[in-house]
């Protein structure tokens, strides 16, 4: 039964405190604190990024304007832009970063029955990365370019449910294809990657793990046709279907095996794209839609860049741009943990966000709040 508590307080509830407060003893991060402990400062910045705040001087006139709220949004002590601005500064970002992977790990359960297709069952993710700009003037440790600064967000997104399970942030300067030696793969499951990350030794190291991968063929690759698989005629968009090696010698020591190259042609505009996975099983038409579904980490850049605040950050230092990131991808979890206990999944997490952004002080119930019948006539 609904208690009357503050909407802001309602959505914290489905944080993990047991595993919060182990990882803040982990990393001592209320060592010597008395008054602005790291939940507090959890809270302030998970405040804004929920209401879309600008800057840390917005997030704190605007708690402070609801200063006889704070207790009961469960901000302890005296909240001031100081206080916050070096609590982001010192206190280790990665206590942010495990409070993340518990939120992760937990909303990879309430999603678990979302299945790609009917043909796969195994997980599927999506890899790719995005690269912030910033300024050399404010962040000169993020050298990127002589005009600018910027950082890249390497992430592994789930399919369909479009939860990271893997996030690495890194100067913007070395190439992607890196990431894929600090991944662990799971045998059995999907990595669907774009061209940028096309490594013969890599794409082995997924092969020898037991895991597939799709990605598209650069144009450079020599590859030489061993023989075509039989195609369905009725498959007009599958052009050809064949296993095929690399022709170099200097290739094929690094990928001694074979590849399975198939020739698609998208139907809605008519470009022609090149596949090369190491499953043989899977139909042609299946390969080229775990290729298309991609784009869904494509989506989830756009989304959090445009929806939450990771793009101007609120501190200088890189412990300050890490821990505003983790808790930024923090909110993003959670709030899909909320949409799937809620039983939300008529609603998008923008829908979500969005009134969540506009009710942070309202004492109404979080169920009440997303089933009130006028809301489904707003959106």
């Amino acid at each position: 039964m609904y208690s009357g508590r503050l909407v802001f307080s309602q959505v914290m509830d489905h944080l993990p405190y047991k595993s919060f407060a182990r990882i803040v003893n982990k990393y001592s991060g209320d060592y010597k604190i008395q008054h602005f402990s790291c939940k507090s400062q959890f809270y302030c910045m998970a405040f804004g990024q929920l209401t879309y705040r600008n800057s840390l001087r917005d997030i704190i006139m605007c708690l402070n304007a609801n200063q006889n709220k704070l207790y009961h949004m469960g901000i302890r002590g005296s909240i001031s832009r100081n206080n916050l601005s070096n609590a982001n500064m010192n206190r280790d970002w990665r206590i942010y970063a495990e409070l993340a992977q518990v939120l992760i790990s937990t909303a990879r359960k309430l999603y678990a029955d979302e299945k790609f297709s009917d043909q796969i069952n195994e997980p599927v993710y999506a890899l790719d990365s995005t690269t912030i700009s910033m300024s050399l003037s404010l962040f000169p440790w993020a050298e990127f370019r002589k005009s600018r600064g910027g950082i890249k967000l390497h992430t592994l997104l789930e399919l369909p449910s479009s939860i990271p399970t893997f996030i690495d942030i890194t100067a913007a300067k070395p190439h992607d294809v890196n990431i894929l030696d600090r991944i662990i793969l799971e045998p059995g499951a999907y990595y669907v990657m774009d061209m940028g990350y096309m490594d013969f030794t890599r794409l082995f190291r997924i092969t020898q793990s037991g895991a597939f991968f799709v990605t598209r063929a650069k144009r450079n690759v020599l590859l030489k046709r061993r023989y075509s698989l039989p195609r369905d005629k009725s498959q007009r968009d599958i052009l050809s279907d064949q296993i095929v090696f690399a022709e170099k010698e200097s290739s094929y020591a690094k990928y001694p095996a074979v590849l399975r190259r198939i020739r698609y042609r998208d139907p809605e505009e008519g470009n022609v794209y090149l596949f090369l996975t190491n499953n043989s099983d899977l139909e042609a038409s299946t390969i080229a839609a775990l290729y298309k579904g991609r784009w869904q980490v494509e989506l989830f850049f756009k989304w959090i860049k445009q929806h939450l605040r990771i793009q101007t950050f609120f501190g200088h230092s890189l412990n300050a741009v890490k821990t505003q990131i983790w808790i930024g991808v923090s909110v993003y979890v959670l709030v899909a943990i909320i949409r799937k206990r809620l039983n939300l999944e008529n609603l998008s997490l923008y829908n979500i966000l969005q009134v969540l952004s506009v009710s942070p002080f309202c004492y109404d119930g979080l169920q009440q709040l997303f089933t009130d019948d006028r809301l489904h006539e707003w959106i």
